[in-house]
């Protein structure tokens, strides 16, 4: 009968409960299950794998829902543990064994260290350059960078090349270098190591003029000086102070005249600053 409140209100004795035995037998595949639940599949095998790596396994799971196939290799020098099929006792792979390595109390042991130098060689590269080959053979590409700065700060002015004559007016005058605007009195810098070839007064508008041979066919000169401080003969190195900027010569105004030569030619300063 059902009372108030909806439920249903036995009318007769409780059912004895069903024994073990019965339930058994209404499942006669039980033999199997525990042989079922041993074998892993692909899923439990990868979230198995990495709730044991450390990975977790959440993101096991996420990893072998994607379908990614897990290739796991593992240092022959780690210990290795391999569990049975039947959850056997695990195996290890130990490393192996390292020679010992015995010296004396009081033994002294040296180091050789490699010589470490911070300081840069600023005419390697133009060394190099010229030691290999004829300064004329060189191209512009591997040229560019190899000389420094005749002065502290460059600032051009008349380009090298064909130009409007400053002091003429004339059109089509050849320009041999490449000015620098600078005061009279701005120390002057030789642009690499090498020789004095000449240092002294130039008949053909260069005025007070040096000369710097660098080696295989490459010089450079520095004009229009109102001094110098060096001698035919004299090494100089790079960056050092040669002469101050003047306007001595054919000059129209305080600044430096700076040439390069190839096999005594001149070429573009540019193509080697």
């Amino acid at each position: 009968m059902q009372n108030a409140r909806g439920r249903r209100r036995a009318t007769g004795p409780a059912p004895e409960p069903r024994l073990a035995e019965a339930n058994a037998a209404d499942r006669p595949r039980d033999a199997q299950r525990e042989a079922r639940r041993r074998r892993r599949g692909p899923l439990r095998q990868v979230t198995d794998f990495a709730s044991a790596s450390g990975v977790g396994q959440k993101a096991g799971v996420a990893l072998a829902a994607t379908g990614l196939l897990l290739t796991v290799t593992v240092p022959a020098t780690s210990p290795v543990l391999a569990a049975g099929e039947q959850g056997g006792a695990s195996a290890s792979a130990a490393s192996p064994a390292q020679p010992k390595v015995s010296a004396e109390p009081a033994a002294k042991i040296d180091f050789s260290r490699t010589s470490v130098s911070t300081t840069g060689d600023p005419d390697g590269k133009l060394k190099q350059l010229l030691s290999a080959q004829s300064a004329g053979s060189i191209s512009r590409a591997a040229s560019v960078g190899t000389l420094g700065g005749p002065l502290t700060t460059l600032v051009k002015s008349s380009p090298f090349g064909y130009r409007v004559s400053p002091i003429t007016g004339g059109a089509g005058e050849f320009h041999r270098g490449q000015d620098f605007a600078a005061e009279c009195g701005t120390q002057v810098l030789a642009a690499a190591s090498g020789k004095v070839t000449f240092s002294g007064w130039h008949p053909y508008g260069g005025g007070n003029r040096i000369v710097i041979d660098h080696g295989n066919g490459l010089e450079t000169t520095y004009n229009h000086l109102s001094s110098s401080s060096v001698q035919v003969g004299q090494k100089v190195t790079r960056g050092e102070v040669i002469a101050l900027s003047g306007t001595t010569g054919a000059s129209t105004g305080c600044h430096l005249h700076f040439e390069v030569m190839v096999n005594g030619d001149v070429v573009d300063p540019m193509g080697w600053l």
